[in-house]
C-alpha cells in the first residue's frame, strides 16, 4: 500500500485518538485500549514500508505520548483485571512471537546438552543437582519410593514456598534482561541444563516414565512459565538493541513495561504450578490416566494463552 493511501484510509482514527489523549474526551477505557493498540500496529506496520517518513514520525509522537497518558491518568473499570488478562494481554504479547519461539528453542537445545553432558560424565549430575539431592533421591530409590521428596512437607507449607520461589526466579529471569539479555539467556541455560540432567538421572536408574508422570503434573506449567518470563526479560533487550525511532531512553521505558506485563501474566500460573507440586503431585498413587490429562491439560492451557488466542486476537483486531 501507497504512503498516500495508508494515510487517507487511517487519518481518521489517528484524528480520533489524538482528540481523546489532548482533549479529554470521554472514552471508555477498552475503547481507548483498543484505539492504543490499534495505533501501534500502523505504527509498526510504517516502521516496515515506510521509514524516516513523517507519517512515521508522527505516529511514533503519537504513540509516544498516548501510552503515558493511558497508564498512568486512566481510571480503571471494575472488568480492568479480567479484561487485562484475557484480551489487552494476548493482543499485545502477539507482537513479541519471535522472543516467545527463540526461548523456547534456546531451552529446548541446552535441555539436550544437559542430557548429552550427563550421559558422557558420571559426576555431571551431581555436580549440577548437588550432592545432597542426588543423595536423597538415590535413599529414596533404595527404599522403594523414587518421589518421596513431594511427600515431606506439609500441602500448605510447600505451595507457599514453592510459588514464592518460582515468581522470583521469574522476575530475576526478567530484570536480568537489563544486561542487554545476557543474563536472562544465562538463567534459561542454567535450568534448562538442569532439567537435561535431572531426566537423564532417572532415565539412567531406570525410572523415566516414574519421574515423567510424577515431575511434569506441576513441572509442564513451571518450566513453560519460566521460559515466558525469560521471553519478557528478551522482549526488555530486544528495546534496548532496537530503539526503532524511539529516543533510547524511552524505547527502554516502553521495553520494561512490555516485559513487565508477561512477567505480571505468569503469576496466576505459577500459583497453580504451586498448588498442584504441594498438594497433587505427592500422590503417586494416582493412576497413569490422570496423571497424563493433568499434564496435557496443563500443555494446552500454555499453548493456547500464550500461542492460539493471542493470533486469535490478533486477527480478530486486524478485521475490524
Amino acid at each position: 500500500m501507497r504512503e498516500a493511501a495508508f494515510v487517507k484510509q487511517n487519518k481518521d482514527k489517528w484524528q480520533r485518538f489524538e482528540n481523546a489523549i489532548t482533549q479529554n474526551a470521554t472514552f471508555s477505557p477498552d475503547e481507548l485500549s483498543a484505539l492504543y493498540l490499534e495505533i501501534t500496529d500502523h505504527l509498526s506496520y510504517a516502521q516496515t514500508f515506510y521509514p524516516k517518513s513523517n507519517t512515521l514520525l508522527y505516529l511514533n509522537q503519537l504513540s509516544s505520548r498516548a501510552h503515558q497518558k493511558i497508564y498512568k491518568t486512566k481510571r480503571e473499570s471494575r472488568g480492568r483485571i479480567v479484561s487485562f488478562f484475557l484480551k489487552e494481554f494476548p493482543l499485545s504479547f502477539y507482537q513479541h512471537r519471535k522472543q516467545l519461539l527463540f526461548s523456547v528453542v534456546f531451552f529446548a537445545l541446552f535441555t539436550v546438552i544437559g542430557v548429552f553432558s550427563a550421559s558422557q560424565d558420571g559426576d555431571f549430575v551431581r555436580m549440577i543437582l548437588g550432592d545432597q539431592y542426588v543423595n536423597m533421591t538415590l535413599q529414596n530409590i533404595e527404599n522403594g519410593d523414587p518421589m518421596a521428596v513431594y511427600k515431606k512437607a506439609n500441602e500448605m507449607n510447600m505451595f507457599i514456598g514453592i510459588t514464592i520461589n518460582n515468581i522470583r526466579v521469574a522476575l530475576f529471569a526478567f530484570v536480568c534482561g537489563i544486561f542487554l539479555g545476557i543474563g536472562t539467556l544465562f538463567i534459561v541455560m542454567r535450568n534448562a541444563i538442569m532439567l537435561g540432567s535431572f531426566q537423564y538421572f532417572f532415565y539412567d536408574k531406570g525410572l523415566l516414565w516414574e519421574s515423567v508422570r510424577t515431575i511434569w503434573i506441576h513441572g509442564t506449567i513451571e518450566i513453560s512459565v519460566i521460559i515466558i518470563a525469560s521471553c519478557a526479560g528478551l522482549v526488555m533487550a530486544k528495546y534496548m538493541f532496537f530503539p526503532n525511532t524511539y529516543r533510547r531512553l524511552d524505547a527502554f521505558v516502553i521495553g520494561v513495561k512490555e516485559g513487565l506485563k508477561i512477567v505480571v501474566s505468569t503469576i496466576p500460573l505459577f500459583i497453580v504450578a504451586g498448588f498442584l507440586e504441594g498438594f497433587v503431585t505427592r500422590h503417586t498413587e494416582m493412576p497413569d490416566w490422570l496423571a497424563i490429562n493433568i499434564i496435557g491439560l496443563s500443555f494446552a492451557l500454555i499453548v493456547y494463552y500464550y500461542v492460539i488466542l493471542p493470533r486469535q486476537l490478533h486477527k480478530k483486531h486486524n478485521k475490524v
